[in-house]
């Protein structure tokens, strides 16, 4: 058996848009005031629906995210979130810092007793990733 050459040059400069993280709508987050200070709940929000690229490849990232906190005295406006998590469609970033990042910028948004973000990223090549980075006041 012969074995087949297969050019695979053509792919060598195949990029997609990509963009930098200054696109990141952080100032599009918005609070509003959580009315029970000293009551101590949890909140969780989970979206399947959070993509960035990667930057090293150009190819989509998707993950699973689930932001959980506990508030002292703001609470998330979630259709601001919605736009803020969109923005990362087309920032080329590594999952890790991504989720980092998210967990920053709403920490100093939202100022929490506890934050905790869960990204489930998507296998790619039969690797998956699940980065978890927490905040405690």
């Amino acid at each position: 058996m012969s074995k087949a050459n297969v050019d695979h040059s053509k792919y060598a400069d195949i990029r997609f848009d990509i963009q930098d993280e200054s696109v990141i709508l952080v100032d599009i987050l918005e609070t509003i005031p959580y009315e029970y200070p000293g009551k101590d709940i949890e909140v969780s929000i989970p979206t399947n629906e959070f993509t960035s690229v990667c930057p090293w490849s150009g190819l989509p990232d998707f993950a699973e995210i689930k932001l959980t906190y506990v508030p002292k005295e703001k609470l998330v406006e979630m259709k601001s979130l919605k736009y803020y998590l969109t923005s990362y469609r087309n920032v080329g970033i590594y999952q890790e810092h991504a989720t980092q990042r998210i967990l920053d910028d709403l920490v100093t948004l939202t100022e929490p007793k506890e934050l905790r973000i869960e990204a489930i990223w998507n296998a790619r090549g039969g690797l998956g990733t699940t980065v978890i980075a927490e905040y405690k006041e």
